[in-house]
């Protein structure tokens, strides 16, 4: 399948990746017709989706059913009046109909908004409102029925409301409004005809909102070639072949869903592996790659940090080949303790909710622990400074994505639905602006220092809190960490570490410990960073894709 869209499929060095990966871009390009329906007619019984969920259900899909099956779900759909550029919202969790209405949705042109379960009605308000959602599909959770019904009057663009019930029944609920019932009315579907209007590559395919870790969530709008950009994520940074189990551990409502549940592990003839489960347990999580003999994983350092607190030495891990992480910044503590316990090194990557996978460490390369790698081939990266110069190698600056002389890159989003102002903001002059910092080493690999806005100007000092976090990791007592900055009347702002502890340390949470991690950051960074504040905390707060957010730490520091 590969080589049906790239002109070289092999490669041997960044060099030779960054030199000849160019890609072969069909007109009118669907994934769902063009990958998804060409493996189900050239290998029918190739296992597609194996899907399980914290009651021991399983599902095996081939390609050949979820063809089927999402040929059945668009004509069902199309039924209830949905077609070409229709926005319509999936809030459906990790329930296995999330696979088949994405592919429904995808061959009718229509336009895909993931949503988390965890949206309240103010929510619902805003992106239904935002987006002119015309229909609603969401698992028949009370809860979540429940705020999607209370936006409903301050909603008047949404026309249509699907209820999706867990493994194929319809859960009892409270509705007051009228809804559909997906199980009970899609077997009586008409036969699917593909619809005679194709889509553009560059119409509206998919759109997502952020997570919001600062401000209100912006609507990021991708076109049909957005899935194609991904080809590179499943097939080169995961490593992906036609017998990899691949599981990513994320929730449906994010883009790191698509990252690695959906597009490139499929053009890679990969199964996707799927746990449904409605809260991360280590062990049980860990108990199912063991069960099911998961070859390829990927999840962002969070996972990973609590993945390295269990005893290891207790779960077949032997099937397992190949790791990825992204999201955040991997501190290099959790990628050595990693590699230390399982002999896999951890392969960084770096992206966005506006772009695929951006940097990488691909196999070609030598991980080094903390970097986020290199520049993936289909985008132009570069680093620069406040005054708009390029960075030299060791100059800290933002990360941008040139696309000028009218060219966007395969992958790169089209701009933020109905926002020209925004889209302007963070795309003019040729340059797509990340917002996020980092540096460069003589070696070409990337590390990451931290959103804009989260870095702290301290005595004349710019620190990044990635940084500081990395030194605290290295510390027995710390699982992990958030360093913000505080405003202080003498140097501008100090360093705060906000820490959850291990278990084993939390008794000793006091003033000891606060020096002890002090004098520990002293040791393992220049000693202007070390934190003034250490705060112990339970948990941090997090967006559901697992980023930490700083922004309500510091909101909170405010309040006090």
């Amino acid at each position: 399948m590969v080589e049906r869209f790239l002109k070289q499929t092999q490669f041997t060095s960044n060099e030779d990746y960054r030199q000849h990966l160019e890609f072969i871009i069909p007109e009118h390009f669907n994934f769902a017709y063009d990958v998804m329906d060409a493996w189900a007619a050239e290998d029918p019984e190739r296992l597609a989706l194996l899907w399980t969920n914290d009651e021991g259900v399983e599902r095996r899909a081939t390609f050949a059913r979820l063809k089927a099956e999402s040929d059945q779900a668009a004509a069902y759909l199309q039924s209830l009046g949905i077609g070409k550029g229709d926005p319509v919202m999936l809030i459906l969790k990790r329930r296995y109909e999330w696979w088949i209405a994405m592919l429904a949705l995808h061959k009718l042109s229509a336009v895909v908004i993931p949503a988390t379960h965890m949206l309240t009605k103010h929510d619902i308000v805003y992106r239904n409102t935002r987006a002119s959602v015309k229909a609603i599909v969401c698992v028949d959770d009370p809860y979540v029925m429940g705020q999607v019904e209370a936006a409903m009057p301050e909603s008047p663009s949404v026309e249509v409301l699907v209820k999706v019930g867990a493994d194929g029944g319809s859960a009892a609920t409270a509705a007051t409004a009228s809804w559909h019932d997906w199980h009970a009315e899609i077997d009586s579907a008409p036969a699917f005809v593909r619809p005679s209007q194709k889509n553009d590559n560059a119409d509206t395919m998919i759109m997502y909102f952020t997570s919001g870790t600062s401000g209100e969530p912006k609507m990021v709008a991708h076109d049909f070639l957005y899935a194609m950009g991904h080809l590179t994520t499943g097939v080169f940074w995961h490593n992906l072949h036609k017998g990899s189990l691949h599981l990513t551990v994320a929730d449906t409502g994010w883009g790191k869903a698509v990252w690695g549940k959906f597009y490139g592990q499929w053009f890679a003839g990969a199964t996707v592996f799927v746990f449904d489960h409605e809260k991360f347990d280590a062990d049980r999580m860990l108990r199912q790659m063991e069960k099911y003999r998961v070859t390829s994983f990927c999840a962002p350092p969070t996972i990973y940090r609590f993945m390295i607190r269990e005893d290891l030495s207790r779960y077949d891990l032997s099937a397992l080949e190949y790791c990825t992480t992204a999201g955040e910044a991997l501190n290099p503590a959790v990628f050595d303790k990693f590699r230390e316990k399982t002999g896999i090194s951890m392969m960084e990557g770096f992206g966005q909710t506006e772009t695929t996978m951006t940097l990488g460490t691909f196999p070609w390369m030598k991980p080094k622990p903390g970097s986020m790698g290199m520049p993936n081939a289909q985008y132009d990266v570069d680093l620069i400074k406040a005054d708009g110069t390029r960075c030299e190698d060791g100059e800290k600056g933002e990360i941008v994505i040139r696309a000028d002389g009218g060219r966007k890159p395969v992958g790169l989003f089209k701009g933020y639905y109905r926002d020209e102002e925004l889209t302007r903001q963070a795309w003019h002059d040729g340059l797509y602006h990340t917002g996020d910092m980092a540096w460069r080493d003589e070696d070409g690999y990337y590390w990451f220092e931290g959103r804009i806005d989260d870095v702290i100007k301290s005595s004349g000092y710019r620190i990044g809190p990635f940084e500081v976090e990395s030194a605290l990791m290295t510390h027995p007592a710390v699982v992990e960490c958030a360093i913000t900055g505080v405003p202080d009347d003498v140097r501008g702002m100090v360093v705060k570490a906000t820490v959850v502890l291990g278990r084993e340390w939390k008794d000793k949470a006091g003033d000891a410990l606060v020096k002890e991690l002090q004098q520990h950051v002293k040791r393992e960074t220049a000693p202007y960073k070390y934190p003034r504040i250490i705060e112990f905390v339970d948990e941090l707060p997090k967006t559901i894709s697992g980023k930490i957010r700083r922004v309500e730490i510091r909101n909170k520091d405010k309040q006090k």
